[in-house]
């Protein structure tokens, strides 16, 4: 898992993360809000985001590659508040798809490795 601080509020590495996205040419496929679904039922919890990316012609390819592998996209970032800090963790595309055992697939875990690489590289570390 690659985990690290960042100085930036939840808010604010969301934002930065998902102009990352955008500039890449992926696309935010869900934006879930854990602390906005918790008010929804009348609680307040720390900061807790997640987005998942991904874009339709890479799922086609890892269909392609190796169907069981669907279970895994779209891939995730999850952003927290660790104890009054923000952390950022992903488990990269390469990790994810390493399980499978699939040399097209571990390419385009590589090529998906790149783009993320990218897109965290938005959020300043602490």
């Amino acid at each position: 898992m690659n985990t690290f601080t960042t100085p930036l509020s939840a808010d604010e590495a969301i934002d930065a993360l998902k102009h990352g996205v955008d500039a890449v040419g992926l696309r935010v496929v869900a934006h879930i809000n854990g602390q906005a679904n918790a008010k929804l039922i009348g609680q307040e919890v720390p900061a807790d985001q997640i987005l998942e990316i991904f874009r339709p012609d890479f799922a086609i390819r890892v269909w392609e590659a190796c169907k069981p592998a669907g279970h895994d996209i779209p891939l995730r970032i999850h952003v927290y508040d660790d104890q009054g800090t923000t952390k950022v963790a992903c488990r990269m595309p390469g990790t994810v798809f390493a399980a499978f055992d699939s040399p097209a697939l571990d390419a385009i875990g590589a090529e998906l490795d790149a783009l993320f690489a990218q897109i965290l590289a938005q959020v300043p570390q602490a």
